[in-house]
């Protein structure tokens, strides 16, 4: 590590430098401590539910492959002919068994194998196909069908990584009376010219809503409007929360509630009537009415999970660092199983209305993030304070720091784990450098 590059004195408990939204050298540190060396988001199972399908994806700023094979297995392949280097895979989306490449026809089974090999005499007896396979993630794991990959062998396993943040997942799964949701109806796409770290702040950022999407929720009129703003003020009974390991959520479960309400607020009336009691009926009969109750007073959060993924609405959005001034976005709504049409087409339009790449809501946050990235060109003021609410966070008995919707406690929490990873870089340095990853042999 360059000696000029002191990660430990850029990111302070209160505040954050400048340089690192704008510098690329601590960006692609970032991929190698951050992206190469934890788990990451790379989807939901339900986007290659069936044999042979598959999605390509990165892994930090390294092209992938996610396919489910014929025995229902899912791989994550790295997006790199073995013989000269070109990606075999250039569609977003679709269904092969075999990725051919272009360049020289080298072909892989969707397992990764090397299959094919044109003219194939011409490299002698000594040949070993096997040594040519595709390189893979070292690990890839599933928690409630969202698929996690990780370049390093060593990761602590999944379940340890979620940690209490699988409350919440489970809580947005369990939406659907089958405990299971489908990320397959489509892609909201968007990207802005800014650093990654923006959009994985704001997603968890209670303090903006009553200023950067007033005119949307003022649009909606007095009923609706006002009362989603009221979630945002001094005044309101939510709470942020970092949950440890990088994760934190805006819980925006109110603290004493109905059983009876959380329907019709979830819908906000685009349902029929008939709709909605079968569908609160379905989820009684599935999880008992006590359950009910919390899964659908809950149903309202934001929830990050470090690095990548935030849940928020129906959502599962993947921040897709590109380089450090430049971020792609891709937003996955999803549907309930086990659940009338009627409810997953009010998701679906409510989500359009407002995170949609040209909803309410979503363009209002990538202005701020060109602005910021605007902004911080401006020499002599160097921090990003991150103080709000520091000297009123509580820590409950499962070590869940808690703090008001409008503090910045999920900030806190998401540099504290970006410390203690990139911070590693000071010793690791000195060290020899290992892959991270694993080959097929």
């Amino acid at each position: 590590m360059p000696s000029h590059l002191n990660l430990e004195e850029l990111v302070q408990d209160s505040r954050v430098h400048r340089r690192i939204y704008l510098e690329q050298e601590i960006f692609d540190l970032e991929m190698e401590h951050i992206f190469e060396a934890n788990w990451v988001f790379v989807g939901h199972e339900s986007e290659v539910a069936a044999a042979g399908d598959y999605k390509t994806v990165p892994i930090g700023t390294q092209p992938a492959i996610m396919t489910r094979d014929e025995n229902g297995d899912i791989h994550l392949l790295m997006n790199r002919c073995m013989h000269r280097g070109s990606t075999i895979c250039q569609e977003h989306r679709g269904n092969a068994s075999t990725f051919r490449c272009w360049y020289h026809g080298w072909t892989y089974s969707n397992k990764g194998d090397l299959i094919g090999v044109p003219y194939a005499d011409g490299y002698g007896a000594s040949f070993d196909r096997r040594r040519f396979s595709l390189i893979k993630a070292a690990r890839v794991e599933k928690y409630r069908g969202l698929v996690f990959a990780s370049l390093n062998p060593e990761v602590a396993p999944l379940t340890d990584y979620l940690a209490n943040a699988r409350h919440y997942i489970d809580l947005f799964m369990e939406l659907s009376p089958d405990g299971e949701v489908e990320a397959r109806a489509g892609v909201h796409k968007y990207g802005y010219d800014g650093n990654w770290k923006f959009q994985m702040e704001n997603g968890v950022d209670g303090y903006h809503p009553n200023f950067v999407h007033q005119a949307f929720f003022e649009a909606q009129g007095k009923g609706f409007g006002r009362k989603v703003m009221q979630l945002f003020t001094g005044n309101s009974e939510f709470e942020s929360k970092d949950l440890g390991n990088g994760h934190s959520i805006l819980d925006m479960a109110p603290r004493h509630r109905s059983a009876k309400g959380p329907v019709s607020n979830l819908l906000r009336g685009a349902t029929s009537q008939a709709s909605s009691d079968a569908y609160s009926s379905s989820m009684i009969r599935r999880y008992g009415e006590a359950r009910t109750e919390e899964i659908f007073a809950a149903s309202n959060v934001n929830l990050a999970i470090f690095p990548n993924l935030l849940i928020i609405g129906v959502q599962l959005r993947m921040t897709i660092p590109v380089s450090a001034k430049r971020t792609d976005v891709h937003l996955l709504p999803t549907t309930l199983k086990g659940v009338p049409d009627e409810i997953n087409v009010a998701r679906l339009r409510a989500h359009e209305s407002f995170y949609g790449s040209a909803g309410g809501g979503a363009p209002d946050d990538v202005e701020m993030f060109n602005r910021c990235s605007d902004g911080l060109r401006v020499k002599g003021a160097e921090w990003l304070e991150l103080s709000r609410g520091i000297e009123r966070e509580r820590t409950g008995g499962d070590g869940v720091v808690v703090g008001h919707i409008t503090d910045e406690t999920p900030q806190r929490a998401f540099y504290r784990r970006w410390k203690s990873l990139m911070c590693n870089v000071v010793a690791e340095s000195q060290q020899p450098k290992t892959l991270r990853i694993a080959r097929t042999i």
